[in-house]
C-alpha cells in the first residue's frame, strides 16, 4: 500500500515560485549557454541549451546528448540471450535490472514460466538493483550541491553490492546474469550468498543510509538548494508520462510491483499459493528536488525489507526451465569434455539452431529504479528479434527539463538533473 511521507519543515527562507520567476524574466537580452557535454553533472554526454536572463534560466532546450550506441537496432542482429550483453549498458547505474527486465520480456513471448528458485534470486537482484542506483543518485545528489561526504556514504555501501554481484555472476559491472528461462550460472553456494547479503544489509547498508540522512535530511543548505526548486505538479507528471520515485514525489500513486505484479511480487511467487512479498509505495506531493531525495532514500528502505523477506526463503531446485533439454548453452565442463555438449553448443551458438520464436508481438515492463521500463518485441519466428522497443524511464522523466528549470537560478540546474537521475545510455535512441 501507498504512505505519503510528511515534508520537512523548511527554514525561514522566501523560495521564489517558477510562475513568479516567469513573470518577472525580463524579456530584454538574453544570452546562451550550453550546459554540458563537459560539465561534470552531464555525464559527458548530456546538453542543455540555455537562454539566460542574468542568472535566471529563460529558457531550456533539453538534448539527449551524444551517445549514439543503436541499442535498439543492434536487437536485430543478436539472438534472444546474447541481447542481454547490450540491455545491461542502458542504465549502467544497476545493470542487472535491464538483464531481469529483457528475458522477462522474452519469456512472456515465449510463454515460458520460470522456476521457483529463479523467481526468488531475481526478486532479490532486483531490489539490490534498485538500492544500487538509489544510493548513487542520493550521493550524487549530495555531491553535485557540495556535500562530498554524503556521497562517500552512499559510495562505500554501493561497492559491496558490486562483490555480491561478482560473486553470483563473475562479472562486477556488466553481470548478463539471465538467460531465457533461467540464468547463466547457479549460486556458487547458496549459504555464502545469503551470508553476504545479509552481512551487507546489517553492517553497510543501514550504516549508511542513518549517516547520509543524519547528513542532509536537516541541512540548512540542502534543503535550501532543494526545496520548491524544480517543481513538478501531479497532473505534469501524468501528462508527461513519468513514472517511478520521480513521479512517486509528485504525487502520482502507481508502481509496477502493485499494479502488474511480477517476479515474487505476484500472489504465488513461490508456486505454493504464498502471497506476494510486503512492501509500502513512498509518496510525497511537493514535487521538488527535496521530495525526489526523500522518496528514493525510503526507497532504499522499503527494498532493504523486501530482500530480508526472501532472503531466508530461497526455495531449492533447479534455476533453469530446460534444465533437461537441448535449449540451453551446457556448462563448460560438458562443452570440453564431451562431444555431446560441444555439438549441443555449436549449434546454439553457430549453427543458428537456438531459440525459435513464435510470429507475435510482445510488451512486458518491470518497476526499475526510475520508473516504468519496458520492452516491446516483434518476433517473425527466427532466432532474433525483428524489432526491439525498448520503454526507457529515464528518456521519458527527462522530457520535463524544460518545464523545471525555466525560471530557476544557473545555479538550480545542477540539482534538478540530479532529482531526474539521468543515465546518458537511456537517452540513447
Amino acid at each position: 500500500m501507498p504512505f505519503t511521507l510528511k515534508p520537512a519543515e523548511p527554514f525561514d527562507v522566501d523560495v521564489e515560485s517558477t510562475e513568479y520567476l516567469k513573470k518577472h524574466i525580463d524579456t530584454g537580452e538574453r544570452w546562451v549557454l550550453n550546459f554540458g557535454p563537459q560539465h561534470p553533472a552531464t555525464h559527458t554526454t548530456l546538453r542543455l541549451v540555455l537562454e539566460l536572463d542574468g542568472e535566471r534560466v529563460a529558457r531550456c532546450t533539453p538534448h539527449i546528448g551524444y551517445l549514439h550506441s543503436g541499442f535498439e537496432k543492434l536487437g536485430e542482429h543478436l539472438d534472444y540471450n546474447q541481447y542481454v550483453t547490450i540491455v545491461s549498458r542502458m542504465d549502467y547505474s544497476a545493470p542487472i535490472v535491464n538483464d531481469i527486465a529483457w528475458h522477462g520480456a522474452v519469456e512472456k513471448l515465449f510463454d515460458i514460466e520460470i522456476t521457483p528458485r529463479c523467481k526468488v534470486l531475481r526478486t532479490i537482484m532486483l531490489e539490490m538493483g534498485r538500492i544500487q542506483s538509489h544510493l548513487l543518485c542520493v550521493a550524487a545528489a549530495g555531491l553535485d550541491l557540495g556535500a562530498f561526504t554524503a556521497f562517500l556514504y552512499g559510495f562505500n555501501s554501493r561497492e559491496r553490492i558490486y562483490d555480491i554481484i561478482d560473486y553470483i555472476s563473475g562479472q562486477r559491472f556488466h553481470p548478463d546474469w539471465t538467460r531465457v528461462g533461467g540464468l547463466m550460472q547457479d549460486l556458487p553456494d547458496t549459504g555464502v550468498f545469503v551470508r553476504m547479503v545479509k552481512a551487507w544489509l546489517k553492517d553497510d547498508l543501514a550504516g549508511a543510509i542513518d549517516d547520509m540522512e543524519g547528513l542532509l535530511n536537516r541541512n540548512r543548505i540542502f534543503m535550501d538548494r532543494t526545496m520548491g526548486i524544480g517543481v513538478l505538479t501531479k497532473q505534469e507528471a501524468i501528462a508527461h508520462s513519468c513514472t517511478g520515485p520521480f513521479a512517486r514525489a509528485s504525487g502520482v500513486v502507481r508502481d509496477v510491483r502493485k499494479d502488474a505484479p511480477f517476479l515474487c511480487f505476484a500472489d504465488n511467487w513461490d508456486g505454493q499459493g504464498a502471497k506476494g512479498v510486503r512492501f509500502m509505495v513512498p509518496v510525497m506531493n511537493e514535487g521538488d528536488v527535496y521530495s525526489r531525495y526523500r522518496v528514493r532514500v525510503e526507497e532504499i528502505k522499503q527494498s532493504a525489507k523486501i530482500i530480508e523477506q526472501l532472503i531466508d526463503a530461497i526455495p531449492g531446485g533447479p534455476i533453469d526451465t530446460f534444465a533437461d533439454a537441448k535449449m540451453v548453452k551446457p556448462p563448460k565442463s560438458q562443452v570440453y569434455g564431451s562431444i555431446e555438449g560441444l555439438i549441443q553448443h555449436f549449434e546454439l551458438i553457430m549453427s543458428n539452431r537456438g531459440w525459435k520464436a513464435p510470429i507475435a508481438e510482445c510488451y512486458s515492463s518491470i518497476e526499475s529504479p526510475n520508473g516504468e521500463l519496458g520492452y516491446f518485441i516483434v518476433a517473425d519466428g527466427s532466432p532474433r528479434p525483428f524489432r526491439v522497443k525498448v520503454r526507457p524511464p529515464i528518456f521519458v522523466n527527462y522530457s520535463t527539463m524544460a518545464k523545471m528549470t525555466e525560471g530557476h537560478l544557473l545555479s538550480d540546474v545542477v540539482g534538478i538533473i540530479g532529482s531526474v537521475n539521468v543515465i546518458a545510455a537511456e537517452l540513447d535512441r
